[in-house]
C-alpha cells in the first residue's frame, strides 16, 4: 500500500476509535446494557489494532524516530495518558464522578493528540496561540 492509502486508513481508524470510546463512555455513564456486550468489548480491540498497525507503517514509511521528531514523542506520551484515562473512564467499579472526569479528560487528550498530528508541533493546539 502507498502512503496516502495508509494515512487515510489511519485517520479512519482514529475516527472509529474515538467515536467508539465516546459512545462507550457515554453509554457506561448512562447505564446502557449494550456497553457490556461482547461486541462492545471486542470491536474496539480490532479497530485499535488497525490504528496501531497503520501508525507504525506511517512511522516506518516516513523513517521517523520519536527522538528526532518531538511531535511524534508528544503523540506517544499523549496516547499513554489517553489509555490510562480511558481505562479509568470505562471501568464499571469506579465512582460516576471519577469516570466522568476521566472520560472528559481522555476526550480532551485525544483532541490534543490530533492537534499535535496536524500542527507537527509538540504544543498541539497551543501552537496557534
Amino acid at each position: 500500500m502507498d502512503y496516502p492509502t495508509i494515512k487515510i486508513l489511519h485517520q479512519g481508524a482514529v475516527l472509529l476509535s474515538v467515536s467508539g470510546f465516546f459512545a462507550r463512555g457515554l453509554g457506561g455513564l448512562l447505564g446502557a446494557a449494550w456497553v457490556g456486550s461482547r461486541t462492545a468489548r471486542t470491536l474496539p480491540h480490532l479497530i485499535d489494532s488497525v490504528l496501531l498497525l497503520s501508525a507504525l507503517l506511517l512511522v516506518w514509511m516516513l523513517r521517523l524516530s520519536p527522538l528526532a521528531a518531538p511531535w511524534l514523542l508528544a503523540k506517544i506520551l499523549g496516547l499513554l495518558l489517553y489509555i490510562a484515562l480511558g481505562m479509568l473512564a470505562l471501568k464499571p467499579g469506579r465512582s460516576p464522578g471519577l469516570r466522568t472526569a476521566a472520560w472528559l479528560a481522555a476526550l480532551a487528550t485525544v483532541g490534543w493528540i490530533v492537534s499535535v498530528a496536524i500542527s507537527k508541533s509538540p504544543l498541539g493546539w497551543l501552537y496557534w496561540l
